[in-house]
């Protein structure tokens, strides 16, 4: 497997998915902390999400990483740069659920976008707009299939669906109740059990992930961004480190 500590450059890994339910938060956490756990860090965290999941876990924590940067749609960019500055190898970020151009504004920052699918027709059937606004910012895309039920016959059948429209991650996450019990007090399966089976999961979907970052191209550029994804006459103006920044202190959500 390449490493990821091979890329120098900060990578933007977005959850996105328009269905409610998806457990795109739950995802998003696990697969943060397991970067971290990984030596893949420094990792940030924002939520986009105005309902505050991801802030609200992260609060419950006792472990100080992975990082959060308490960020608005309207300070996303400077926020995003000033983690690439500060030397932040990953930035994961949860999105809101059915809010098309809120969704689509994030997007516009990542490397790789993560969609989070239950096996279920209702859940499928609730792909394609995710899928067209990710298309429309011509941004990769990985397919998850997550909360499945084991050896379940629907799941196969929505992996072969999900892979006419995209990648399906080879790993699948099966709805056990150690990741919602996990969540509720900032923790993780992997921290509470290193050796479950959805501590080996999340492991295996990490490994994955960060080989798919490794193969990326250098950071692009996005609309009206230049060659290093800064907007002209645009500078970075968060400040971290220091009482009262974005970096290192408690969310408010």
């Amino acid at each position: 497997m390449l490493s990821f500590h091979a890329t120098p450059s900060m990578r933007v890994m977005v959850f996105a998915s328009q269905k409610g339910g998806s457990g795109k938060t739950t995802l998003a956490g696990h697969v943060a902390v397991e970067a971290e756990r990984s030596g893949n860090g420094p990792v940030a965290l924002i939520d986009a999400d105005p309902q505050g999941s991801l802030a609200k876990w992260w609060n419950a924590r006792e472990a100080r990483t992975p990082v959060f940067i308490q960020s608005q749609f309207s300070s996303l960019y400077q926020d995003i740069e000033s983690a690439r500055e500060q030397g932040f190898r990953l930035v994961v970020i949860d999105t809101p659920p059915a809010v098309t151009r809120a969704i689509s504004e994030v997007v516009a920052h990542a490397d790789l976008v993560v969609v989070p699918t239950r096996p279920s027709p209702h859940d499928l059937r609730a792909v394609g707009p995710t899928v067209d606004i990710i298309e429309g910012r011509k941004k990769q895309m990985i397919f998850v299939l997550n909360a499945a039920t084991a050896r379940a016959k629907i799941t196969m059948e929505a992996a072969i669906a999900l892979s006419q429209h995209g990648t399906v991650a080879p790993v699948t996450i099966h709805n056990r109740l150690d990741f919602a019990a996990s969540m509720i007090d900032g923790r993780t399966v992997m921290e509470i059990d290193p050796v479950a089976k959805s501590s080996a999961e999340v492991a295996d979907l990490w490994r994955y992930l960060s080989e798919r970052l490794q193969r990326l191209e250098p950071p692009a550029a996005i609309a009206g961004f230049d060659a290093s994804g800064r907007p002209p006459a645009l500078r970075p103006v968060t400040t971290f480190g220091r009482a009262g920044s974005a970096f290192g202190r408690r969310a408010f959500a």
